[in-house]
């Protein structure tokens, strides 16, 4: 495998940062856990003249949901401490008998739950003092109407991580990021994947810049963008997570190696993995990843029905064939300076289907 096999995947993510799609980015692609393809473009943003590289750190935005939250929820389960049966009434005390009593972690890994997308309650949120919060947040989920009952549809929900996020923390009696850091990413010695608690000094490193925000009135830069996640201090079950490519790319290669391998990788059993990579039926997700629909996908024409990742709203993502252990990271800040910037839409598919047509299909 030679680097002129990516010539033309090199070319159209060079004209993705100079047309606008992102101000830069990192792609990295590899292929039965070596690394083909490492790549960064662009700069860091519209108003500086820093250029992005392999080391640069973005915020990770949705992708949180499978490599932080999803992730501690596995260890947990793979532990014995939580079954994907569970109803979440009975870990999280504020739900118990409440119409969400009943909700089991497989519904709201696999966004079955009936909970509504989105509600912009960060504004309400940021308002009360810190530690009343989370408070405030769990009551209004309690309250807010399921949208149709669970099990009854697929509707992709931050509301779902939410609660996976505090049960972790029921479970293990940790915070989320310090289980998920303690349990998963120091046992892999993945120091690069972490999330950014607003309360304390941020890591060293050159961060991605996101949005000009009109809410906080400034642009954010290594500060999580999601407002929710931002309102509760930076650190949730949906968003909050920051990384590099390298970073995203290790953890995948755990997931890898004990998807392949009988007896599993260091953290992970072989068993727990093929669990949670396993289709939901009626779905175009897995537990607590996406899988490729039946059209219009993100990642192009040659991913199969049993590929595996998920996108994040920043402008982040990840897509894995399983069958090959073809991984394709790609980090980008496209909601700079504005969210109101789509044209990722139309590029991801292109991007995704140059990297693959220069590879070997299985």
């Amino acid at each position: 495998m030679t680097a002129d096999r990516f010539t033309r995947a090199a070319a159209v993510l060079r004209r993705g940062a100079a047309e606008g799609v992102f101000p830069g980015a990192v792609l990295l692609v590899s292929q039965g856990g070596r690394i083909l393809m490492r790549r960064a473009v662009g700069l860091h943003s519209y108003e500086s003249p820093g250029r992005v590289t392999p080391a640069t750190r973005y915020d990770l935005a949705s992708l949180t949901k499978p490599l932080a939250t999803t992730l501690a929820v596995m260890h947990l389960v793979q532990d014995g401490a939580l079954r994907l049966d569970d109803p979440i009434g009975a870990v999280l005390p504020a739900f118990a008998g409440s119409d969400k009593h009943a909700l089991t972690l497989e519904q709201l890994l696999s966004h079955t739950s009936g909970l509504p997308d989105y509600r912009p309650w960060y504004r309400e949120l940021a308002a009360a003092p810190l530690p009343e919060r989370r408070h405030r947040l769990q009551a209004r989920l309690r309250s807010e109407p399921l949208v149709y009952p669970p099990g009854g549809g697929a509707l992709y929900s931050d509301l779902d991580f939410m609660l996976l996020g505090w049960v972790v923390e029921a479970v293990s009696g940790r915070r989320l990021d310090r289980y998920v850091a303690e349990a998963v990413y120091a046992p892999l010695r993945i120091t690069s994947v972490f999330f950014i608690d607003l309360q304390r000094p941020r890591p060293a490193g050159r961060y991605a810049p996101t949005e000009r925000c009109e809410w906080r009135d400034r642009v954010i830069e290594g500060e999580v963008h999601d407002e929710h996640a931002h309102a509760l201090g930076g650190i949730a079950g949906h968003a909050g997570l920051f990384g590099t490519a390298t970073g995203v790319h290790a953890l995948i290669g755990e997931l890898l190696r004990a998807y392949h391998a009988p007896d599993g990788g260091r953290v992970f059993r072989h068993d727990t993995v093929r669990r949670f990579f396993r289709r939901v039926p009626g779905t175009d997700k897995a537990l607590g990843f996406d899988m490729p629909a039946a059209a219009g996908v993100s990642c192009g024409s040659h991913f199969p029905p049993t590929a595996i990742g998920h996108l994040g709203f920043t402008g982040t993502s990840f897509w894995v064939r399983l069958e090959d252990a073809t991984v394709v990271v790609l980090l980008t800040n496209r909601v700079h300076p504005t969210r109101e910037n789509i044209a990722i839409r139309r590029f991801r598919p292109v991007l995704h289907d140059a990297v693959m047509e220069a590879l070997p299909q299985s």
